[in-house]
Parts: structure tokens; C-alpha cells; sequence
């Protein structure tokens, strides 16, 4: 489920703000090349959902909610929770997404003793002052 958590962080912007521009013709509209690049990716990744979802009248229901008022934390939240509910019920369809999905940036971090890990690590990462970490084989 962590996978479909991670993609849905990237899926409900570009989607609610494709949302907040078209309204709920998002679903009907064909690429429009002067759309923005998320609004673009909102439009596709919404109808792609949508036609591999069991019920995609949920996620029409969810669109139009949000189109009503795109500053409503709880349209925001129907709409997520009708993406995920699609996800879990189809693999391939998450596969699918993962695949329109632009890849993860590198790890950021910031204030003091903040880390950043990109990838595995597969030593220590300590912080704080005075820290002493010793491994053994």
C-alpha cells in the first residue's frame, strides 16, 4: 500500500489541479498542447484512472465536487480517497500510472543535523553533536 501512498502525493496535485482549470470537463477534454505540464499530466492521469476504475462514476462524482469548490479540503480528500480505492482494486492500473508518473527528485533535507538519503544506505547515518557510532563486521 506504501507504493500507492507514494503515488498518490504526486496524482492528487496534478489531478486537482487540472481539476481547479477545466472543471469537470477535465474528463472529457482532449491534450490541449497550451495546458501547463501538471495540468497536462492531471488531465491524463485522471483519464487513465478512469477508464481502469470499477466505478468510475465515483471518480466523476469526486471530479465534479471539486470542480464545484477546488479549495475544499474535503473535495480534495473524496477525490483521493476515489484514486486509491481504483489503485488497490487493480495492479495493472498501478503499474500503468507509476509508468505516466515523472520519476522521484533526490532526497532533500534541511536544518541542522538534517540527512538526506537517495537510495540504500548501508552504513551508519548518525547526527548530533558528539556522536559515536562504531560497526562491526
Amino acid at each position: 500500500m506504501s507504493n500507492i501512498e507514494a503515488m498518490l502525493g504526486q496524482i492528487v496535485p496534478a489531478a486537482g489541479a487540472a481539476v481547479a482549470v477545466y472543471g469537470a470537463a477535465v474528463l472529457r477534454r482532449v491534450e490541449d498542447e497550451a495546458a501547463g505540464a501538471t495540468v497536462l499530466l492531471g488531465r491524463r492521469l485522471l483519464a487513465r484512472i478512469r477508464g481502469g476504475a470499477a466505478d468510475p462514476t465515483a471518480i466523476d462524482g469526486a471530479v465534479t465536487d471539486l470542480a464545484a469548490d477546488p479549495d475544499d479540503p474535503d473535495a480534495l480528500a473524496a477525490l483521493r480517497l476515489q484514486i486509491r480505492r481504483a489503485l488497490a482494486a487493480d495492479p495493472a492500473l498501478v503499474a500503468e500510472i507509476a509508468a505516466l508518473l515523472p520519476a522521484p527528485g533526490p532526497a532533500r533535507s534541511s536544518g541542522a543535523g538534517s540527512v538526506a538519503v537517495s537510495g540504500n544506505v548501508s552504513g551508519i547515518v548518525s547526527t548530533g553533536d558528539g556522536a559515536m557510532n562504531i560497526q562491526r563486521p
